[in-house]
């Protein structure tokens, strides 16, 4: 029980339910290796009973938690309404160095000026009057866990009558009358109750809800690497993406596009493809700038080099389009590199120059540290973890000298953050004149890299000997394990939540909308000890209302929307959680059923409306693969399927006839339609749902049946590497997708049923 009760005052499970009415218990060992990474020993019956003294000891003195959510327009939390009589409050805002503190007081139990409870807010307080509107109480975990923030933390003693609450002079329903709600965002409350030692906590203030998209619309979701241009120098760019996205708004009405994660990769022979393990999600990928549109591409002492390497890049181009070959990413940054060394040779200009120190004042140390990385791995390699020992530790005296010695290179990778980020501000710049109701949405990918530049200069913000993955279910019985360590909940709620607010900030800012990968881990993630199966893995829980906030704040700042992947196996409440906040699911066709009923396909009417809604997404098959049954027999050829190939295709045609009927019986789909009436009757049924956005995976408009991405496959399949193709296989331009007819015939029908939703009829 003491072992139980310890994991449980971190947030961490000793129990998981694979499917439902089934209960597995995780391995002591595993329990004991985790609460290890979380800095909690756990090694011997003694140490159990050290820790967990000293864990309720804290838990039983504390006024607050860790980590303390204000909602705005929602009732204040507990922990704020209990606080006892008396109890003085001090408020140090966020970024706010010459702002006095925000002071309150809880009034004692006799009625205060104010009249029955209440009191006038002390000299320097915020008027409620001010204030955008009141709080929240923290809602519940969906699994019904204690906030892992502050485990085991008594409940806050209920208010007497003489302290009953009154609406405040702003509004917020139920506020104490002594209370005026700090600004919008992340702050520092410190409290000290009579006769008690001050307490001090972060203190989250959101708005109740993200941004919304402006009304419905849909969009293309594409792979960005694998949209080629006539200009592009062997894979998509960022000068592809404004291509698409002003060609795609002004002329087919589209309201934004998908693209997969930008983050900065690994460096290596070969790199990593996966755009879902990168050395940082906070920074971009220079290879993904467009060379030509740098503008000292034309101030270049030597042209004729530039030219030399825009012409090798048009071959790189030319064998992926024409001959077959894969995208090499390491051979279009060889290419790249060499430009960009010429192109930062040319001095910028006084502007150009003062735009640059801008950026590096508001990117800061974060900058600096991934510069530094990137100009140590040029030097040690690309994990850190090989380097000279000092130059392990980003503070280190040794790391400070190589910083010095190695500026010029650190200027060099910093330069290339910036020209990127100045491209993706182009890219949605270009989406929103074109019309786009939202623009570019990103993708944020669930993890980092364990050798990479995150994990160097946020060491203490990561699990080391941990990785992420997921338990074994009815689907994958031996588990997964991604290989990206998680960050550590509680070193996030000690730091104010500092890396993830800059990671979103980063993201957020030139994006209409963000994804969030595996959404689901906002609440929790699976962890799997080093050496150890996934199978021997164990839920470790966040603080998930401070995750929310966090976030909910961030793309309030940002006008973001944002869409959280949770497809798969979700944690009751998790949906709905997410959904109170305004963030939107993600919803595929194919796994669209009634799966507590009938088991049969939804009807649109019965789908979510606040959701993106798509027919696949990069890691499923296309859709004329799904309708051929080509993707079953692609498994077959490379020995993943489980069962015999004639029993797959037999379950996979059933299930597709069933889609299929459905889709006849509305009209959508007329009798003895081909392959792309089938694609053109899958699309209709998609806006004739009320989902907010609809979302047309690019390859699918032409006809393309290969995946990008084929889970469980390494160098079996060449994942992240294909252009995007036409039904025979034959790699397509961006010029020539945009004169395709079968393309231009599939969006007619998607303006049809966006322009007349009544009429979603072949």
């Amino acid at each position: 029980m003491g072992l139980s009760r310890l994991a449980a005052l971190h947030g961490v499970a000793t129990s998981f339910s694979p499917s439902t009415g089934v209960t597995e218990p995780v391995p002591e060992t595993t329990v004991v290796a985790v609460l290890g990474a979380l800095g909690v020993d756990a090694t011997t019956p003694e140490a159990v009973r050290g820790a967990l003294a000293a864990a309720e000891s804290a838990a039983r003195a504390r006024l607050l938690p860790t980590t303390l959510v204000v909602w705005s327009g929602e009732p204040l939390p507990p922990a704020l309404t209990g606080l006892p009589p008396g109890t003085e409050l001090t408020i140090r805002l966020e970024e706010a160095d010459e702002t006095p503190p925000l002071l309150m007081r809880v009034p004692s139990a006799e009625p205060g000026p104010a009249g029955p409870g209440g009191a006038v807010p002390p000299a320097g307080a915020v008027s409620p009057a001010a204030a955008a509107a009141g709080p929240a109480a923290p809602a519940p975990r969906p699994d019904g866990d204690a906030n892992p923030a502050d485990p085991g933390a008594p409940a806050p003693p209920a208010a007497s009558d003489g302290e009953a609450t009154a609406l405040a002079a702003s509004g917020t329903p139920d506020a104490p009358l002594w209370w005026a709600e700090p600004p919008l965002g992340v702050h520092r409350l410190a409290v000290r109750a009579p006769g008690g030692e001050e307490q001090s906590c972060t203190l989250v203030v959101a708005p109740d809800r993200v941004p919304q998209p402006p009304g419905r619309s849909h969009g293309f979701l594409v792979q960005l690497y694998s949209l080629l241009s006539a200009r592009s120098w062997g894979m998509g760019d960022l000068g592809d993406l404004a291509d698409l996205a002003s060609w795609s708004g002004r002329r087919l009405g589209t309201g934004f596009v998908q693209i997969n994660p930008l983050h900065a990769a690994v460096p290596g022979d070969p790199t990593d493809p996966s755009p879902y393990r990168p050395s940082s999600r906070r920074f971009p990928d220079p290879v993904h700038l467009r060379i030509e549109s740098v503008p000292e591409y034309g101030h270049v002492p030597d042209p004729a080099a530039l030219d030399a390497l825009r012409r090798k890049g048009a071959e790189l181009s030319g064998a992926v389009l024409d001959k077959g070959a894969l995208i090499d990413r390491d051979a279009v940054w060889a290419l790249k590199r060499q430009a960009l060394d010429l192109l930062i040779d040319v001095p910028l200009t006084p502007g150009r120059h003062a735009a640059y120190c801008d950026f590096l004042a508001a990117q800061g140390r974060a900058l600096e540290d991934h510069a530094l990385w990137c100009a140590l791995a040029e030097v040690h390699g690309p994990d850190w973890h090989s380097w000279p020992d000092g130059l392990r530790d980003p503070r280190s005296d040794a790391t400070a000298r190589a910083r010095a010695e190695l500026l010029d290179r650190v200027d060099h990778h910093c330069r290339l953050a910036w020209l990127t980020d100045t491209q993706l501000a182009d890219a949605q710049r270009a989406a929103l004149d074109a019309g786009m109701a939202v623009g570019i949405v990103h993708d944020l990918a669930v993890g980092v890299h364990p050798g990479g530049a995150d994990t160097w200069a946020q060491q203490d913000a990561f699990a080391h000997g941990m990785s992420v993955g997921a338990p074994p279910d009815a689907f994958n019985a031996r588990g997964q394990d991604w290989g990206l360590p998680p960050w550590r909940p509680d070193a996030l709620a000690a730091s104010g939540y500092a890396p993830y607010r800059g990671l979103l900030r980063g993201l957020l800012a030139h994006a209409g909308a963000l994804r969030i990968d595996h959404v689901m881990g906002l609440f929790r993630l699976w962890w799997v000890p080093e050496g150890r199966p996934p199978t021997e893995g164990t839920y470790v829980a966040h603080d998930a209302e401070a995750m929310l906030a966090v976030l909910v704040l961030e793309a309030h700042r940002a006008g973001t929307v944002v869409i959280g992947e949770d497809l798969g196996t979700v944690e009751p409440g998790v949906r709905e959680a997410l959904a109170r906040r305004g963030v939107l699911g993600t919803s595929v066709l194919w796994f669209e059923r009634d799966w507590a009923g009938t088991g049969r396909p939804l009807a649109p009417e019965q789908w979510r409306e606040d959701c993106l809604a798509t027919a696949t997404t990069h890691d499923l098959p296309s859709t004329a693969a799904r309708l051929t049954g080509d993707h079953v027999t692609l498994r077959h050829r490379l020995g993943l399927l489980t069962r015999p190939l004639d029993e797959e295709l037999r379950e996979d045609s059933a299930d597709t006839a069933e889609w299929l009927a459905l889709l006849t019986r509305l009209g959508m789909l007329p009798e003895g339609g081909d392959e792309e009436a089938a694609v053109q009757a899958v699309h209709r049924f998609l806006l004739r749902t009320p989902a907010r956005m609809a979302g047309v995976w690019l390859p699918d408009t032409i006809g393309d049946r290969r995946p990008q991405n084929l889970p469980g496959t390494w160098d079996q399949y060449p994942n992240w590497r294909l252009p995007i193709a036409d039904a025979e296989g034959r790699p397509v331009t961006l010029e020539q997708l945009a004169a395709s007819p079968r393309l231009h015939r599939l969006m007619d029908v998607l303006r049809a049923a966006r322009e007349h939703p009544e009429a979603t009829t072949a």
